[in-house]
């Protein structure tokens, strides 16, 4: 019989083991049967058990502790909800999104700001906003974590026309997020938001990606590149966010009215 046969005892442990975990009938930490118990239950031997867990280790579903056994990996989930009344109440409250939306669910987000450049436009972000290829930008790069987790990275771009002389082009952080100070109305842009349109991708992450968000080998990151727009559906500012696939689940609610 051969092992991509269902029915073979080591497909059938990867199998059912990554079923229980991914519908939750195994809570994350909780501890796997031991080796002994799975070869018994599988009539397989522990070589094969030990191959099998290998391969959800390596999906990043299980965590192995010396002389404990294998465990659900533990994984903060961000839930991020992306509606016009979330965004309106968290501008009052003077909360980025996603540290409000991480906040709400009993978690401890964290901004890390890595950079704050000025660059040509890549292709991507230079034709949402409507700026020449190479025209200059500035790009705040920031890692967002949750429980002293990296999660995910953000690069946000602004044209040269909004950042230059303001916070937004200096190291330094801004309080509410720079859409907040964009919208501020005795600022000096006082642009108000309008809308937003994200292009997600999934993908393999690049080797300094998964460095940076510390994934396992076999987790995949998804590619938010989000515009967004002011009433007058001009571009105030692109996100190009690399999300851990593992630790994001994403809602969009849109008011069809």
């Amino acid at each position: 019989m051969h092992s991509s046969d269902p029915n073979f005892p080591y497909r059938r442990i990867i199998d059912d083991l990554r079923s229980a975990i991914l519908t939750g009938e195994l809570a994350a930490g909780e501890r796997l049967s031991s080796e002994w118990k799975l070869a018994e239950a599988y009539q397989a031997s522990r070589t094969t058990v030990r191959r099998a867990i290998a391969v959800l280790r390596a999906e990043g579903l299980v965590v192995t502790k010396q002389g404990q056994g294998a465990f659900v990996r533990p994984v903060p989930v961000v839930r991020l909800r992306l509606t016009g009344a979330n965004y309106r109440r968290h501008r009052r409250e003077r909360l980025p999104g996603f540290n409000a939306q991480v906040i709400e669910q009993g978690q401890r987000p964290e901004q890390r700001l890595l950079a704050v450049e000025s660059i040509g436009a890549p292709a991507e972000v230079a034709d949402r906003l409507e700026v020449e290829h190479g025209a200059p930008v500035v790009v705040r790069r920031r890692l967002f974590l949750v429980n002293d987790q990296p999660v995910a990275q953000c690069d946000s771009y602004y044209p040269r026309s909004i950042a230059e002389g303001t916070p937004i082009a200096e190291n330094g952080r801004i309080r509410g997020g720079v859409l907040s100070f964009i919208e501020d109305p005795s600022g000096p842009i006082h642009r108000v938001a309008g809308r937003s349109v994200d292009d997600l991708t999934s993908r393999m992450p690049t080797p300094s990606e998964a460095e940076e968000l510390q994934l396992t080998t076999g987790i995949p990151v998804v590619r938010i590149l989000r515009t967004i727009y002011d009433v007058d559906d001009m571009p105030l500012e692109v996100q190009e966010s690399i999300a851990a696939a593992d630790r994001h689940e994403f809602r969009y609610e849109v008011d069809m009215r």
